[in-house]
């Protein structure tokens, strides 16, 4: 039985990636494409004017450069562990410029920190339509 909803979640997730990772893929990987908050955004926040950062330490300090990255993490994130699981290389942010061509292949993260469905959490990211 689990404390609360988010060790629940944390378990879910580290089930599925021990999963992902005893299990031989027999086909090629597909493309890996990912939704979500400060969990899983791996930089898309660094190309954002936003407060939502993760591009100094303390993040990054067990990533294998040792810098930030964007990730909100210390080191990999959830994404990271099912890219290196399914035998792929790591999905870029979506507004890397580097995601093109053959990298978009491979997926693109689309997650970005403080981004939420309820108003409150997703208050900073106002969409202006122009007409």
């Amino acid at each position: 039985m689990c404390k609360d909803s988010s060790s629940c979640f944390l378990s879910l997730i580290l089930g599925l990636v021990i999963t992902l990772a005893s299990v031989p893929p027999e086909v090629e990987a597909r493309a890996f494409f990912v939704f979500g908050d400060s969990l899983v955004d791996n930089g898309n926040n660094n190309y954002l004017a936003t407060t939502a950062r993760a591009d100094a330490p303390p993040y990054g300090v067990d990533y294998p450069t040792h810098r930030a990255t964007g990730r909100f993490s210390n080191g990999f994130n959830i994404p990271d562990l099912i890219s290196q699981a399914i035998g792929s290389e790591p999905t870029l942010p979506y507004l890397s410029p580097e995601l093109r061509g053959e990298k978009l292949l491979v997926g693109a993260n689309f997650a970005s920190a403080g981004i939420g469905i309820l108003n409150d959490t997703g208050i900073q990211f106002v969409i202006f339509i122009d007409r």
